[in-house]
């Protein structure tokens, strides 16, 4: 201790409690305030409290972890199979494989419509773009050089193969095999020319890269336009878009199958999870038709047509024993294989479709009511005046003529539209029951109604019930005009008379045969009694006089060596576009042999404007040429038995037998 320096006092510290009792609070002292550091500054600045701010991180990395474990519900436990299917979608690709369709073919075995390998060229447009293909503009180029080989708009199939967002579209359908073998060499070609740039350092463009094919099948036509109204045509999707294609496509399309397989970069990649369903190809139906009768009426009814500058015409062959049709011809027609140079007028079966008044060779239909009623015979005379006045007007016959003294076999012979009404005049004791009578028999060889086909846009044909005829219709439906009445009609009306007054409904289809080989027969058509064989026989005799007599109208008719029966129709025609009458419908319709019938040829030609306008003048050659043809054909031979020859006149004053 220094000296000078005084004594420190010492001052007691506060005493310690005593076990157990309380310490008293210190009075509160008065703290001297420390100098400051020289140092630092005046305000210093303190750091908070880092809970909060971790204890929101916390919540933050929380509420995201919880976000990721509900997706990861989400996905693998609640959508699991959405996803699932969506990867199986992405993975793997599918692509249909088209049916085979079946062959139509004629009743002979012949093929008449059949399908051929083809292919459906298709296109992954993401292969395009700039960075798929190596070049900017890839789909022009590409649609330049397809476009020629196609036969498609450049311009459309650029736009196709900038589809966007897509891996799959459809350039062209059913192109031949050449056509693919073509594209093929030119991706070849552009595929090692991407390959020789690529190793020049190079982009390596390859504008084809994308281009694929899948396996289909084309619809061809051996022979053409031939039986085209019959058969009708596919449209662009290989469906039945007309004719029996489109009545019967359910058969003949089959059932299409599908190849699933696992991809990767839009190429096939070979693995143990593909999986392939067959198609299962369509039946093949056989027609009744006859290739070779076909193209005979086909050939006849295309140059008489020609020859006449007639708007259209029709021929239909048909067996009076069973119904069958054996040949339906209509002129002008088109190339199935072809429809680009189809007229749409053209492109139908007009023998089934078309409606007209058919003239005299519906008078058959008067003379079997009149037979069949017994109110006259095939001998009864019949006194025919130049003019006859009925209801509101004056009727005559195709030509001006002293008074006629036919019997009835000659008013038949001789088509005279005055006999007709004085010979139906005797159907009923009042007009009104003669209309009644007359349309019973109408209706029963099948006008008015449907013939059982079944053919797309077939016509039932006009006939009005006998309340509503007026007062011409009630004398002009009995030699054919204001009734009208389809080709396949009028044919089916001298079938029943061939076929002994049995009406056989008319058949396109023989039968069907399944993918298992087997054949199936069509239903057998119905069959209805129309008249007493008796007045049927009687018919066919008289139908002979019209071809036989020498002042019969179908001398044309004539085949040597076979007995003929037919009848000849010249009627006005209603003009389509004008509703009003402009021209004349000929026709023909008879079978053969007479005596014992095989074969019914019908023909009309609508509107003929060169030459003759009469049936029995343009129409009869047609029968003579088209029969001819089918008797040789099928082997009918002549039964040589001799015509009746019953009389067409009679003298006045003689009583008839």
């Amino acid at each position: 201790m220094s000296p000078k320096e005084p004594p420190r006092r010492r001052v007691p510290g506060p005493a310690r409690p005593r076990p157990g009792e309380r310490r008293p609070s210190a009075r509160p002292t008065a703290r001297r305030p420390r100098p400051a550091a020289p140092d630092r500054a005046p305000h210093t600045i303190r750091l908070g409290s880092p809970r909060p701010r971790l204890r929101l991180v916390s919540l933050g990395l929380t509420l995201v972890m919880a976000a990721f474990v509900v997706r990861l519900l989400q996905v693998q436990a609640v959508d699991a199979a959405e996803y699932s299917a969506q990867a199986e979608k992405n993975r793997y690709a599918s692509y249909t494989i088209a049916a085979e369709r079946g062959r139509i073919t004629d009743r002979r075995g012949i093929a008449l419509a059949t399908s051929v390998d083809a292919y459906d060229i298709t296109a992954d447009p993401s292969m395009f773009t700039p960075k798929g293909s190596g070049a900017p503009d890839a789909p022009a180029q590409a649609a330049a050089l397809l476009a020629p080989m196609l036969g498609k708009d450049a311009g459309d199939l650029a736009a196709r193969l900038k589809t966007p967002k897509s891996r799959y579209v459809v350039l062209a359908r059913r192109q031949t095999p050449q056509v693919w073998n073509q594209i093929k060499d030119l991706k070849r070609v552009f595929a090692d020319k991407a390959q020789t740039d690529k190793r020049a350092g190079g982009p390596g463009a390859n504008v084809l890269a994308g281009v694929f094919q899948e396996p289909s099948s084309k619809r061809v036509y051996p022979n053409g336009d031939l039986a085209a109204g019959i058969l009708g045509y596919v449209n662009a999707e290989g469906k039945g878009a007309g004719g029996l294609e489109s009545q019967l496509d359910e058969r003949l399309a089959g059932k299409d199958g599908e190849l699933r397989y696992a991809q990767s970069g839009g190429r096939r990649v070979p693995t143990a999870g593909s999986r392939e369903k067959p198609a299962v190809p369509g039946s093949d139906i056989e027609l009744t038709i006859d290739r070779d009768i076909q193209w005979a009426a086909q050939d006849a009814i295309t140059e008489q047509v020609r020859a006449s500058g007639a708007d259209r015409g029709y021929v239909v062959v048909q067996d009076t024993q069973t119904g069958e049709v054996l040949a339906m011809a209509n002129a002008p027609g088109f190339d199935p294989n072809d429809l680009s140079k189809a007229r749409s007028a053209a492109m139908g079966n007009a023998a089934l479709q078309d409606a007209y008044e058919p003239g005299s060779t519906a008078k058959v239909l008067s003379m079997a009511a009149v037979l069949e009623e017994k109110v006259a015979g095939p001998l009864t005379q019949v006194t025919v005046p130049n003019r006859l006045h009925r209801g509101d007007r004056l009727f005559k016959d195709d030509i001006d003529h002293p008074t006629w003294f036919l019997t009835l076999n000659g008013v038949l012979a001789k088509s005279s539209n005055i006999g007709t009404i004085l010979a139906t005049g005797q159907l009923g004791k009042t007009q009104a029951d003669v209309n009644e009578t007359l349309y019973g028999y109408l209706t029963r060889f099948g006008l008015g109604q449907p013939t059982g086909l079944e053919f797309p846009g077939e016509t039932r044909g006009i006939l009005a019930r006998p309340s509503e005829w007026s007062t011409s219709q009630q004398f002009t439906i009995p030699f054919g005009q204001g009734l009208s009445l389809s080709a396949m009609q009028a044919a089916s009306v001298y079938s029943t008379v061939a076929n002994g007054g049995v009406r056989i409904q008319p058949t396109l289809v023989r039968g069907y045969k399944g993918p298992d080989g087997r054949f199936t027969a069509a239903p057998a058509p119905q069959k209805t009694r129309v008249i007493s064989e008796e007045t049927a026989k009687t018919l066919a005799t008289m139908l002979e006089s019209v071809v036989d007599d020498r002042e019969g109208t179908g001398t044309k008719a004539r085949i040597p060596g076979y007995r003929v029966g037919g009848k000849t129709g010249t009627a006005n025609r209603v003009d389509p576009a004008t509703g009003r009458y402009n021209g004349y419908t000929a026709s023909f319709a008879g079978f053969a042999p007479a005596d014992k019938p095989r074969i019914t040829v019908y023909c009309a030609i609508q509107n003929p404007t060169r030459g003759s306008h009469f049936g029995g003048q343009i129409c009869g050659p047609i029968y003579k040429k088209v029969m001819e043809f089918a008797l040789k054909s099928l082997q009918i031979a002549p039964t040589g038995t001799a015509p009746a020859n019953l009389p067409t006149t009679f003298t006045p004053g003689r009583p008839s037998r």
